[in-house]
């Protein structure tokens, strides 16, 4: 047996830094110190073959910086169709437009052909980018029947479904890594396009996979339940379902790097709380600055942080940030900020404050209180899971339930949690790669026993 760990989308995209390409990343990583008599390699999947990865980062070859080049304006111009819907939702809501439904129309019809230009060139950027395998990064490989493809990046995107199913019709098992199933259970704070994405993504990985992990407890029992009511409970007790949990590490630290004077500047002489996470509904910001508002309204003299990039469905609430009278006095945000300034505002945060209505994991939690920074979170159970008794909970009926948690800490000095957030403890990005690789070998052992031996029509397939 041998587990390939796919990681196709981050090797594609090694600048990119957000939750699950964070995840990858750190696990990929720390394979060479898993204790396991099983080989783990990384692979990629283009080109209908299986790539073997040596490396994840970044290449310094001309060819592939070129390669990365073409791939960031594919991301550029799906960013920039992305605006143009944003324009319009804008646009829309506001003088002349919102009271004239032709003016709306030829709003409408001027937005989707701009897109529609951009899909183009976008289309033919992804063809010559996302083909081109780097040698020095990465090197054709067999596959074997007994093999084990563990899907640990996000491949609901991805264009290899017919070479997984391939691989799996000669012998290898395929397991998937689950971070969430926000998109079916919450499509409300989606992109319609990715509900629809997700949602055949899923269809078929129900049908395909051998065992799912996922990256809690709860997420675990949400696709088991899932899978279920998809494929019936006899044929999803055919599966395995079980989590593991995430490190908390910061990986791309640069200890030589300047933390820029107006983030330093901004915790001189304030109790700042501290909001990380990219700007999407589903982190429910608005109710965050909604409690703030009224402290400030209060005379409670604390101030507000939001980190993270700006997403989606988001235009009233960046528009109501910037035109804030508390706006670099009380208020701030930042939206690019580097892993060195981002571990800067943990150590000199006064809590971190995570509203969020619904998590996969929550990984800005672990990363905080493992650099001493108690958390207060919306009390939903993926974080109940993780903080237990060490973290602060709020209600997410109404913004005051945050306000009184805030009050007694300012008041008291107390942070308002159950058990002291000083004794507890979390996973490093080594354990978490660990309990990752000894779970799934655990139940492909298992399930292999049950069912016999391993047949296929090859003894080795892949490059002649």
């Amino acid at each position: 047996m041998r587990l390939l760990i796919e990681c196709t989308y981050v090797y594609d995209h090694p600048g990119d830094n957000s939750g699950i390409q964070r995840v990858v990343r750190n696990i990929v990583n720390n394979l060479h110190a898993v204790k396991t008599d099983v080989p783990c390699i990384p692979v990629i999947l283009k080109n209908d073959k299986v790539y073997g990865v040596s490396n994840l980062g970044p290449s310094k070859s001309s060819i592939s910086n070129l390669q990365s080049w073409l791939s960031h304006q594919h991301g550029r111009l799906s960013r920039l169709r992305h605006r143009v819907w944003q324009y319009k939702s804008r646009r829309e809501r506001r003088w002349p437009y919102q009271n004239s439904p032709l003016l709306r129309f030829f709003l409408s019809v001027f937005c989707r052909s701009f897109s529609l230009a951009l899909a183009l060139p976008q289309k033919v950027l992804a063809q010559i980018s996302l083909r081109y395998v780097d040698k020095a990064r990465a090197s054709e490989m067999e596959y074997r029947p007994g093999d084990v493809l563990v899907l640990l990046d996000s491949s609901w995107h991805a264009d290899f479904f017919p070479l997984a199913e391939r691989l799996k019709a000669e012998g290898v098992d395929i397991v998937s890594v689950i971070y969430d199933l926000i998109p079916l259970t919450h499509p409300q704070f989606c992109d319609d396009g990715l509900v629809r994405v997700f949602e055949h993504w899923f269809d078929w990985i129900a049908r395909t996979a051998d065992g799912f992990i996922a990256i809690s407890k709860t997420i675990s029992d949400q696709v088991r339940q899932e899978a279920q009511w998809r494929l019936g409970r006899d044929v999803a007790a055919e599966r395995w379902f079980d989590y593991f949990h995430l490190g908390s590490e910061l990986d791309l630290i640069n200890e030589k790097a300047v933390v820029r004077h107006e983030v330093r500047s901004m915790f001189k002489g304030r109790s700042v709380y501290l909001m990380v996470s990219t700007v999407e509904p589903r982190k429910n910001h608005v109710y965050l600055l909604n409690a703030f508002d009224k402290l400030w309204a209060e005379g409670v003299d604390v101030s507000l942080c939001i980190v993270g990039k700006i997403g989606w469905k988001c235009e009233k609430l960046i528009e109501r940030i910037r035109q804030h009278k508390e706006l670099n006095r009380h208020l701030f945000m930042f939206n690019d900020l580097s892993d060195r300034e981002l571990e800067y505002c943990y150590r000199n945060a006064r809590s971190l404050v995570f509203p969020s209505y619904v998590e996969g994991f929550g990984l800005p939690l672990v990363e905080a209180m493992q650099r001493g920074l108690p958390v207060m979170a919306s009390d939903i159970p993926v974080f109940r899971e993780i903080g237990d008794d060490a973290m602060a909970y709020f209600g997410l009926s109404e913004p005051e339930s945050l306000c009184r948690l805030v009050r007694r800490f300012e008041s008291t000095g107390q942070f308002p949690s159950a058990a002291p957030f000083t004794d507890w403890s979390w996973l490093s990005w080594k354990d978490s790669a660990n309990q990752l690789i000894e779970r799934v070998v655990q139940h492909t052992r298992q399930s292999r026993s049950e069912a016999g031996p391993v047949v296929a029509s090859h003894a080795a397939v892949g490059r002649p």
